[in-house]
């Protein structure tokens, strides 16, 4: 047996010496960075599943996260900005751990002179901080109290920048344990405050749009304990689910809008407003609740009242938000929803935006982007969809969000769509935008391209992307890699790298790598597993490799995790025997990083053109790739990607020409 084995042994090693010897290294072959076991190594993921995180990229058997239920009361002051409120938020905290303390996120606390966020905006500006506004910034936290059914206490908290702890008296039980805090404070609201919430100056009036507007509570849960990451103004938001209970006085001679269904209409319009939002409910044309002409006709409000109080519900939903103003034009439209059930697009705008080349659309653009990703990927989950012209240039929440007043036709679709995209992403899949903002502005921008393909018949269908060009751009060496924290990265590279590369890299995954069938498949699995969950990047990309059934760490390596670069070169053509007709030889190079799937278009001397569609796999172990292709005639041409889909950013070598 031994003097077997070593026999066998030899006969394998010469076996292997023989590959060995055959494969080795073109020396023609210019220099390459490429190295497969950096593409293709086993080791992306870090960690096994858990009970709370399957391997499969689900929700584990003993998937938890906490609940946040709010009731919200405010008021407006509309000649000071203030806004006074109170806040009654149940908490529910489903971890296995018991909690002594809970974290509040203050985000109006950024535009104070002294904050973190102030304090690190460059001397070029920013989008971000107080932009040098002198004002009384900030929440005044009036009171905290844990409520015990009728009575009440103080508890002890501490603020830090836009961060509060509160020190409960007694612990929160894990697994359903419950605690009510009532919080009173005020603010003023800035005018402009980090494109995200702010006040629009029109001939009629100011149009208030008010975000992060209440304490948040922070988010527990399996992967970081609380996630009390400072609010700076470059990353978003990571928010709790739960049911929002609204309460909002203003001044009679405003209409107040908001996240959710008006449960008082009979309250806060007239007799004729309430008759016209009863036909909207039921037109797919946009039907007019107060056109430009009422807006300053006493007339168009009821009668009587100084203040009117506005009540709005909205369920399972991660933040609540809303705008006011006696300036508003009110118009309305149904949306129709695959399931059959019906809800409503609003669009609440100055008469200086009016008009059906401006925001007299807006209402039918919201209707049909909604329908249209409600069909394709997830129903819409609320009863209204708003959008409010406003300062800030576009911002989302659940059921309403902020437009450029000024924007108009192609712009303005846009940004509608773009805005409540973010219905999917991060309002029903409720990623951590703080940390992973190409999560929700990424996946968001994707969608956007399908929705606006299909928008009106193509309307506004853009022209295809020269991904060479855009690709050599978006892998620059000195851009930070998508998996880079908002805050970490350049301000100039936001846009960049939290829409665009994201946006682009889903594209091609879908229609270069897995097809759209396959794709559309996974991506909606996704978006269902995690609906009103809060999903991390592993369980993306595994949930994407488990539906499709194909590992795909080496995309997730190179165009997301890492900053790498794509550069393939056809390197040359020979003929078997030097006979054409007898097939010949085609030689790649892969110089860069980055590893793609292979496109070649050869044109041959009959004045045919063929394609060839090789496989990633082709660079699984190796750096130079070569394949026969069956010609019979002398090839004039052979170009890698002909159709610019692949981001190869060195356009000097993807043409051999005889």
């Amino acid at each position: 047996m031994k003097n077997n084995l070593i026999a066998g042994l030899s006969l394998a090693f010469m076996a292997v010496a023989g590959v060995a010897h055959a494969q080795q290294p073109d020396q023609n072959a210019p220099v390459s960075k490429y190295d497969y076991h950096d593409a293709f190594g086993p080791t992306f993921y870090s960690k096994n599943g858990t009970d709370f995180r399957a391997a499969s990229g689900e929700p584990g058997a003993h998937y938890w996260q906490n609940r946040a239920d709010y009731q919200l009361f405010a008021r407006l002051n509309d000649q000071t900005n203030e806004i006074t409120g109170t806040e009654v938020l149940t908490y529910t905290n489903n971890s296995p751990q018991k909690l002594g303390f809970l974290w509040m996120q203050l985000d109006q606390n950024l535009f104070k002179q002294e904050s973190r966020g102030s304090a690190i905006v460059p001397l070029t500006g920013s989008r971000n901080g107080g932009h040098g506004q002198q004002f009384d910034a900030g929440y005044k936290i009036k009171s905290v109290k844990v409520m015990n059914g009728p009575n009440a206490s103080d508890v002890k908290f501490a603020i830090n920048d836009t961060r509060m702890q509160i020190f409960l008296p007694k612990e929160v039980a894990a697994a359903g344990g419950q605690v009510k805090l009532r919080i009173e404070y005020s603010f003023v609201e800035p005018d402009y405050g980090s494109d995200r919430t702010g006040i629009l100056q029109t001939k009629n009036g100011k149009i208030f749009s008010v975000a992060q507007w209440y304490p948040r509570v922070a988010v527990y849960d399996d992967v970081l304990g609380w996630n009390a990451l400072p609010y700076t103004g470059p990353g978003e938001f990571y928010l709790e689910y739960g049911d929002f209970d609204l309460s909002i006085t203003a001044p009679a001679n405003h209409i107040v809008v908001a996240s959710g269904e008006l449960q008082n209409p009979q309250d806060v319009y007239t007799a004729e407003q309430q008759k016209r939002w009863a036909q909207a409910a039921q037109s797919d044309k946009t039907v007019m609740i107060r056109n430009a002409g009422e807006v300053t006709n006493a007339a168009s409000r009821p009668a009587g009242k100084q203040e009117l109080t506005w009540r709005f519900k909205i369920k399972n939903a991660r933040d609540a938000s809303w705008a006011s103003s006696a300036a508003f034009v009110l118009d309305a439209a149904k949306i129709n929803l695959p399931s059959g059930k019906k809800c409503i697009s609003v669009s609440a705008y100055p008469v200086e935006s009016d008009g059906n080349n401006a925001w007299g659309r807006s209402t039918e653009y919201t209707k049909k982007s909604i329908e249209y990703n409600s069909a394709k990927w997830f129903e819409f989950p609320y009863p209204v969809a708003t959008t409010v012209a406003s300062v800030v240039g576009g911002m989302e929440y659940p059921g309403i969000v902020f437009c450029g007043s000024r924007s108009k036709g192609r712009d303005l679709w846009g940004v509608n769509d773009h805005e409540f995209g973010h219905t999917w992403f991060p309002m029903i899949v409720g990623s951590n935008e703080r940390l992973y903002g190409w999560m929700d502005e990424g996946f968001n921008t994707f969608i956007n391209t399908l929705s606006t393909d299909a928008f009106n018949n193509g309307e506004y269908k853009a022209s295809q992307i020269d991904m060479h060009h855009m690709g050599a751009y978006l892998t620059r060496p000195e851009m930070e890699p998508v998996m880079t924290t908002p805050a970490g990265m350049k301000e100039k590279n936001i846009g960049l790298l939290l829409y665009f590369k994201p946006g682009a890299g889903l594209t091609m995954l879908r229609e270069q790598i897995l097809g759209p069938e396959r794709f559309d498949y996974a991506f909606r699995t996704y978006i269902e597993r995690w609906a009103f969950k809060h999903p991390t990047p592993d369980d993306f990309f595994r949930t994407m490799e488990n539906v499709s059934g194909e590992s795909l760490q080496w995309f997730w390596r190179g165009w997301f995790q890492n900053n790498w670069r794509l550069d393939v070169g056809v390197r040359d053509v020979k003929y078997v025997d030097n006979d054409p007709s007898k097939g010949a030889y085609i030689v790649l190079d892969n110089l860069d990083k980055m590893a793609m799937p292979v496109t070649l278009e050869i044109k041959t001397k009959d004045g045919k053109t063929n394609r060839v569609n090789l496989p990633v796999e082709i660079w699984e172990r190796n750096t130079s790739w070569t394949f026969k292709y069956p010609s019979t005639t002398q090839i004039e041409s052979v170009t890698y990607d002909p159709d610019k889909a692949m981001p190869d950013y060195n356009e000097s070598n993807n043409v051999w020409k005889k």
